[in-house]
């Protein structure tokens, strides 16, 4: 109920905040309609442009760079500026619509929570700016007195946006807001450092030059976002390429279709309940995947593929042929240091062995359990927190596994 207040929340005062300006924007009219006709052009663009994969924290930064120079706008080639709040959040608001058209058509499921950001986080611009700037506080402010300002705003601002999106994150999948939070603001580092920079520089080129600047500093930060896309398609396509090796075990008949990608799925729903880090549950999706590999060494293979119930030595014994074959294949080491260690004393075990462990014996149990498996294999997993299994990882699973009631992830 919380979370899903929160998003109501979230929201519910974007959806104000837009409506309001728009509404007191029509009444009142446009201040400078050339200046905001061409940010509202560049805005419109960026949204068009924007990608809808994974990899990018913001998937349309030429449109927030060019809402944020908007918002901290002070003059146009020498001339000062009259618009003030509601005309910057009305014009982004109306640009970021017109934008969003495609993407609203092909029932992107993340638009909603994209245009709130971008209303609050504009908002939030303009209210530390504008009204200060209007009464004359800044007009006098030049050099690098004036730029640290906007660069200081724009920071505050990528932290309200980061805040809102770990807040947004959390409540549509409940996972912790402090890792969350983390990472948001760690991906301030990539591309948001491009937009707070391109945010900055365009705010005061225009301040000097006029409208011109704007697409001479546009390109740089699409060439920014195109390198950024192609980095993401790498990164897929290593994963794809990994998940296939995993299926070998699969093809040969050695483990059941789609365990791996049920042992993978499950382990990074624990490791994002114990709050790990993006690259942390990126070794542990890639670990979980191969975790069984080391099992294509053997003549004969294990019934239905359970390791969890060999004796110590050989899960050890296929574990650490598991992680030779991984270092072969060119992956990370860190996570052939998982493979291997999956199978070692729980006290001498790295985190994410640990979660490997408990999620591959849970899944193992769970399907032999038949019915009533789910519940009497999280019995056995607690039983053996003694000495097999971590006590913190077996209770996150379990929290894991009470919000989806007791079910395992698709095999998909």
């Amino acid at each position: 109920m919380r979370d899903s207040l929160t998003l109501t929340l979230i929201h519910t005062s974007a959806t104000l905040l837009a409506t309001t300006s728009l509404t007191l924007t029509l009444w009142t009219g446009l201040e400078e309609p050339g200046v905001a006709l061409a940010f509202g052009v560049l805005v419109a663009v960026g949204e068009l442009s924007r990608w809808n994969g994974t990899g990018l924290r913001e998937t349309a930064p030429l449109g927030a760079a060019g809402a944020l120079s908007y918002a901290l706008l002070g003059a146009d080639a020498g001339e000062p500026t009259h618009h003030g709040v509601f005309q910057v959040v009305a014009v982004v608001v109306a640009a970021a619509l017109v934008g969003c058209v495609p993407h609203i058509a092909r029932g992107r499921s993340r638009t909603p929570d994209h245009m709130a950001r971008r209303v609050l986080t504009v908002g939030f611009a303009a209210v530390c700016f504008q009204p200060l700037y209007n009464q004359g506080v800044f007009r006098h402010w030049g050099g690098p007195a004036y730029a640290v300002l906007l660069l200081a705003l724009l920071s505050l601002t990528a932290l309200c946006d980061a805040v809102l999106a770990a807040a947004v994150a959390n409540s549509r999948t409940r996972w912790p807001f402090g890792p969350l939070l983390r990472d948001e603001l760690r991906g301030m580092l990539g591309i948001g450092s491009a937009v707070c920079a391109t945010g900055a520089v365009m705010a005061l080129a225009v301040a000097v030059v006029g409208l011109w600047a704007l697409p001479v500093f546009s390109l740089p930060l699409l060439l920014t976002q195109l390198s950024f896309r192609r980095y993401a398609a790498v990164r897929d396509t290593y994963r794809q390429t990994i998940a296939s090796l995993a299926r070998s075990t699969e093809i040969a008949g050695y483990t059941p279709a789609g365990h791996a990608r049920r042992v993978a799925a499950l382990c990074q729903a624990v490791g994002r309940d114990l709050g790990l880090s993006e690259p942390d549950l990126t070794v542990l999706e890639y670990a979980a995947l191969m975790h069984d590999i080391g099992q294509l060494s053997l003549v004969d293979p294990v019934p239905a593929g359970a390791t969890a119930v060999l004796p110590a030595e050989e899960q050890r014994r296929i574990a650490l042929l598991g992680g030779a074959v991984v270092r072969q294949t060119g992956v990370s080491p860190q996570v052939a240091a998982v493979v291997e260690r999956q199978a070692d004393p729980c006290r001498e075990q790295p985190l994410s062995a640990r979660i490997v462990r408990a999620v591959n014996a849970y899944e193992e149990k769970t399907r032999a359990g038949g019915p009533g498996g789910p519940l009497q294999a999280l019995e056995e997993l607690r039983l053996g927190t003694a000495g097999d299994y971590a006590p913190e990882v077996v209770e996150a699973l379990a929290r894991v596994l009470s919000r989806d009631c007791l079910t395992l992830p698709s095999a998909g």
